[in-house]
């Protein structure tokens, strides 16, 4: 027993040791650190590649057809620009939703910097053209009404819903396949026997030691996860990946501990994120930004007393700079000042992103911190 808490309370210091190694409190060492494990990484994964050279070898093949599939002129070509627009297009969403659950760092909120105003775009264009026919291009880089009118009223919930749909449904499946790594962490734990070198499922084993006596509502939270993932299996997992759920993670983990099948898991988890979750999310967002809606916000906004016309004023501004955008008249007399609401969102977004990339340089320097003292504890324990 001493022993182990000798052991614990080393573990704790040296998590503590590891979460000081961040950019604004030690940056030289902390950009040495992650350089570091950057060439570590590269030389595992070049050592993986070099083991796996059948599949790299096939790969390469299969690149090299369709390159000069790519070059080579003909009746195809018209095809082969389609196909390139839309794979590029889902390869954009996909890896945004990778981006959102992989775990980097803290995760970049993908949903709300793009797919989110991607929607609200499309639904509050949809409203004023009374259609969902954007010509493309310039759609879906820029959104202008089509030249046709329709009816008054003719949009329905169902048609922008059908518009977004490819691009809502590839951020989905994006993060279920960013919610992989902690199953496959979990799933090579338990089979090898091996410590994890992980400090969430460590902290998943010991919610499982102390599961009778848990308190506190996170503890029980996590516990209801687990217990609905192991008992009910795919459904479980179905219903924990449909819902926004801060804690799937641990269901990842969960999923790999007791060793369910791979398609068991990524299956449930693919149509809950991709069909099922983004549906609701959708729904949230075409609602949210419909026409009666919008300008209902807009106008309780301006019921505010005191500063409340001067905040309406810029949301007008702005929803009819886009009205104009759209009814191609950007080049009228109008003036097309930037707006500070579109000016915040950009620096928002790059504040964001510009966070997101510290929060990696700082978790890659975490990394290598870890190795350095799992090195320190192997060879003193060789002593």
């Amino acid at each position: 027993f001493a022993d182990s808490s000798v052991l614990s309370e080393r573990k704790r210091r040296e998590r503590e040791e590891r979460l000081n190694i961040v950019l604004w409190k030690q940056p030289l060492v902390t950009l040495q650190y992650f350089c570091l494990e950057t060439l570590i990484n590269l030389k595992e994964w070049t050592i993986k590649l070099w083991h796996r050279r059948s599949i790299l070898v096939c790969v390469s093949l299969a690149l090299a057809t369709l390159t000069a599939t790519y070059y080579i002129e003909g009746a195809h070509q018209q095809y082969v620009r389609y196909m390139e627009k839309k794979f590029f297009w889902c390869a954009y969403w996909v890896g945004l939703g990778i981006l959102s659950s992989v775990g980097l760092g803290t995760g970049l909120h993908t949903f709300l910097l793009y797919l989110g105003p991607h929607i609200a775009s499309v639904t509050l264009a949809a409203y004023e053209c009374n259609s969902v026919n954007f010509p493309e291009p310039p759609y879906p880089d820029q959104i202008i009404c089509p030249d046709e009118g329709t009816t008054q009223g003719s949009i329905s919930l169902w048609a922008i819903i059908s518009k977004v749909r490819l691009e809502a449904c590839m951020w989905g499946a994006g993060t279920a396949i960013g919610e992989l790594p902690p199953y496959f962490m979990a799933r090579a734990a338990r089979l090898s026997g091996a410590e994890p070198d992980d400090e969430e499922y460590q902290e998943f084993e010991e919610m499982l030691e102390h599961a009778e006596t848990a308190q506190d509502f996170a503890s029980r939270a996590k516990l209801a996860v687990q217990n609905l993932v192991q008992k009910v299996g795919f459904f479980g997992i179905l219903a924990c990946a449909s819902i926004p759920n801060p804690l799937f993670d641990l269901a990842g983990i969960t999923c790999g501990h007791f060793l369910v099948p791979f398609w068991t898991f990524f299956g449930a988890t693919l149509i809950g994120k991709a069909v099922i979750k983004m549906h609701i999310q959708k729904l949230f967002v075409i609602i949210t930004f419909s026409k009666h809606i919008v300008e209902q916000m807009v106008a309780l906004i301006g019921a505010i007393p005191s500063i409340g016309p001067s905040l309406q004023k810029p949301f007008q501004e702005y929803l009819e700079a886009q009205r104009i955008k759209l009814h191609h008249k950007s080049d009228s007399g109008v003036p097309q000042g930037e707006n500070w609401l579109s000016w915040m969102f950009e620096k928002l977004v790059i504040v964001m992103v510009c966070y997101f990339i510290l929060s990696i340089i700082n978790s890659m320097a975490q990394s290598y911190a870890k190795r350095l003292q799992q090195k320190m504890y192997s060879e003193e324990k060789t002593k």
